[in-house]
């Protein structure tokens, strides 16, 4: 489980807390959808959780280990991080895929991590482009690209990042299906931002609205409601049940 607890950054001591003690918990298996406005302390609190970041207070712990007190290394083993636009460089997607196995191996890989590299591809369905370019494929089989990187380190936990802000709506689809089997079918927890709440809603199970450099809501779709999208995001909208699905729709700005 991923468990936040008071946490709290600034940028410096003249500036006031980009995140002012977010708390946030999320079980193994679940996804979390971050939502909030820009400049609302998503990225800062990714990048706390990472390691880019040090909080000047607060905690944050993954199945009882402090995530804060973990080498490099060693929190790479547990945590994964899948951008919304990745540079591979030009290299095979095999070979893109085994750097993911760089906190295993160092400088020299072994037998064991091109063994794990090859059950990614074949797990993903993506052993036809193992001796592709990664620069010649296509947004979307980047994307997954990245995702089987990520897998190579062997997390128990993803950090998404707008991961489907570039793609179209065919390849948005798929990445958000590939994170959730992943998510289903072999524990891991994900967390993950988005700006489209209706994606937000088919895809996550648990929803964390910040606000102020706080979580000021969390909880399953329940949460999501009218108010609760006009107070974080400043519009109104309405929510509408089509065969069973619940979709948000309007958008238009908070006349107040």
């Amino acid at each position: 489980m991923l468990s936040i607890d008071n946490l709290t950054f600034r940028y410096n001591t003249h500036d006031g807390n980009v995140l002012n003690g977010v708390n946030l918990q999320l079980e193994d298996g679940q996804i979390g959808i971050l939502l909030g406005k820009n400049g609302s302390g998503k990225t800062t609190l990714f990048q706390s959780i990472l390691g880019i970041r040090k909080p000047q207070k607060g905690a944050i712990c993954f199945d009882g280990e402090d995530l804060l007190k973990l080498s490099r290394k060693e929190r790479a083993r547990r945590v994964a991080y899948v951008p919304q636009d990745i540079q591979f460089g030009a290299l095979t997607v095999f070979d893109s895929v085994l750097l993911g196995r760089v906190s295993y191996f160092g400088m020299k890989s072994s037998s064991e991590d091109y063994k794990a590299v090859e059950t990614i591809l074949r797990e993903m369905h993506l052993e036809s482009l193992a001796q592709r370019n990664v620069e010649e494929l296509s947004g979307g089989e980047r994307q997954k690209i990245a995702i089987a990187r990520a897998m190579a380190q062997a997390p128990r936990l993803m950090v998404f990042d707008e991961p489907t802000g570039n793609l179209d709506i065919a390849n948005e689809q798929l990445i958000m299906e590939e994170a959730k089997k992943l998510s289903r079918e072999k524990g891991i927890s994900i967390l993950c931002s988005l700006h489209d709440l209706n994606q937000a809603l088919s895809f996550g199970d648990r929803f964390f609205f910040l606000k102020d450099g706080i979580v000021r809501y969390a909880g399953g779709q329940e949460i999501i409601t009218p108010e609760v999208i006009r107070d974080i995001f400043d519009i109104d909208v309405r929510l509408v049940v089509f065969d069973g699905e619940t979709y948000i729709i309007g958008g238009k700005p908070n006349e107040r």
